[in-house]
C-alpha cells in the first residue's frame, strides 16, 4: 500500500507540472537526455518510487533540475514517440554502459531491511553476502554482487542507519551530530567501488608524469652545469670570467687566454682535456679575449666548430660571448660567467686615467 501510495504522489505531482506548461516542455531541451540518463532516471524510480530521492541520489551526466526530471519522466509514460525512441536508444546501449548504470542504482527499501538483518556488532564475510543474495535473489537488484551489498551494509553501519543501531549523545545531554559521527569514521573500512573514468584518467595523468620526467632526465646535464654554476659571487678579484665546467672551472684572470689539448710541443691556458675526454679537440682550439668596450670575443682557430647557445661557429670566426652563455666543444660543455662588478671596476679605472682597456 505505501509502494501504491508513493506512485500516486509521484504521478499527481508529474499532473501539476504538466498542466502549469504546456505539452511542449515535455519535449525541451531532449538533446540533454542521453541513453544513460534515462535508464538512471527508469532504474533510480523502479528502485525508490520516488523522483525526489532519485534526483537526490542518482548522478547523471549533468545536472537536471528536480522539475526536469518530472516533465522527462512524464514524456517516457504518456509520450509514445518520446518513449518509442528513448526505448530504442536504451536497447542499442553496450553492455558495459547498461552495467556501469546499473551497478550504480539506488538501493530500495526492501533490499536495506535484508540487510538489516546481519547485526551491526557482526563481522560479515563475503560468503555470508552471497547467501544473502542468493536467497532473496527476488527482492535484490539484478546487477548487486556480494561485495556491493557489503559495501552498502558497511556504510548503513556507520552512518548507524542498521535496525540495531541508535544515534549515541556525544555529552549525554545532546545527540551526536552528523559532523561528530563523521569524524568517528575509520576510512579503512570504506572500499570504494572501482570507477572506470576515474581509473582511464589516472592512467592518462601517469603517462603525462612519466613523459615529463623522462624529459627531464635527458636535461639533466645541461641543467646540472647551469644550476651548479650560475652564481658568479664565488670569483675573486682577481677573475675577469670563468669558464665552467661539470669538473673544473677554468678561471680567466688575463686579458686573453687560449684552449685546447696540452701536447709536447704546445702548452695551452686552458687544458680542455681535464674537464673529459678531448681527443677529438684540437691543440689550440682557439681563444678567448677581452676587448676594450668590456665584451669578451671568442675565437674558433680549431678543425671543428664550437658550439655557443647551440650555434655552430665555424673555423677562422669571431663571436661575442654573452653572460651564462653555453659554450660546446666535441661534447664538453661549458658555461661562460662574467664578473661583471670586477670589469665596471676596471672601466671606470681606467677612464678615471684615460688609458683605455687593451
Amino acid at each position: 500500500m505505501e509502494r501504491k501510495h508513493r506512485r500516486i504522489q509521484v504521478r499527481r505531482a508529474i499532473t501539476k507540472t504538466q498542466r502549469r506548461h504546456p505539452s511542449a516542455m515535455a519535449t525541451k531541451d531532449l538533446g540533454r537526455w542521453k541513453p544513460i540518463d534515462d535508464l538512471a532516471l527508469i532504474i533510480g524510480v523502479q528502485q525508490t518510487n520516488d523522483l525526489r530521492t532519485t534526483h537526490l541520489g542518482v548522478k547523471f551526466s549533468c545536472k537536471f533540475t528536480l522539475q526536469e526530471l518530472q516533465q522527462r519522466w512524464y514524456a517516457l509514460l504518456y509520450d509514445p514517440t518520446v518513449s518509442r525512441i528513448a526505448v530504442s536508444a536504451i536497447r542499442n546501449l553496450h553492455p558495459e554502459l547498461v552495467e556501469s548504470v546499473q551497478r550504480n542504482a539506488l538501493f530500495s527499501e526492501q533490499e536495506e531491511e535484508l540487510l538489516g538483518t546481519i547485526k551491526s556488532t557482526e563481522s560479515p564475510s563475503l560468503e555470508q553476502f552471497q547467501e544473502l543474495l542468493n536467497l532473496n535473489a527476488s527482492v535484490f537488484y539484478p546487477s548487486r554482487t556480494k561485495k556491493s551489498l557489503q559495501i552498502h551494509w558497511f556504510l548503513l553501519k556507520q552512518y548507524s542507519l542498521l535496525p540495531d543501531q541508535s544515534v549515541n549523545s556525544l555529552n549525554g545531554d545532546e545527540p551526536l551530530s552528523f559532523s561528530d559521527a563523521e569524524e568517528q569514521i575509520d576510512d579503512h573500512d570504506l572500499q570504494e567501488p572501482y570507477d572506470e573514468a576515474v581509473e582511464q584518467e589516472l592512467i592518462r595523468a601517469d603517462r603525462r608524469i612519466k613523459r615529463d620526467i623522462r624529459l627531464l632526465e635527458n636535461e639533466l646535464s645541461r641543467w646540472g652545469v647551469l644550476v651548479g654554476t650560475s652564481a658568479t659571487s664565488n670569483l675573486d678579484t682577481q677573475t675577469l670570467a670563468c669558464l665552467c665546467g661539470r669538473n673544473v672551472r677554468y678561471l680567466m684572470r688575463s686579458k686573453e687566454i687560449t684552449f685546447g689539448r696540452d701536447s709536447k710541443d704546445l702548452v695551452v691556458d686552458v687544458d680542455l682535456s681535464l674537464e673529459g675526454p678531448a681527443a677529438k679537440i684540437s691543440r689550440r682550439q682557439g681563444t678567448i679575449k677581452l676587448r676594450s668596450n668590456g665584451e669578451f670575443f671568442i675565437a674558433n682557430e680549431g678543425k671543428r666548430a664550437i658550439l655557443i647557445d647551440g650555434s655552430p661557429l665555424l673555423t677562422g670566426h669571431k663571436r661575442r660571448l654573452a653572460n651564462n652563455c653555453t659554450v660546446e666543444i666535441c661534447g664538453l660543455r661549458f658555461t661562460f660567467l662574467i664578473h661583471y662588478d670586477l670589469i665596471n671596476a676596471i672601466r671606470q679605472e681606467s677612464a678615471k686615467t684615460t688609458n683605455p682597456l687593451v
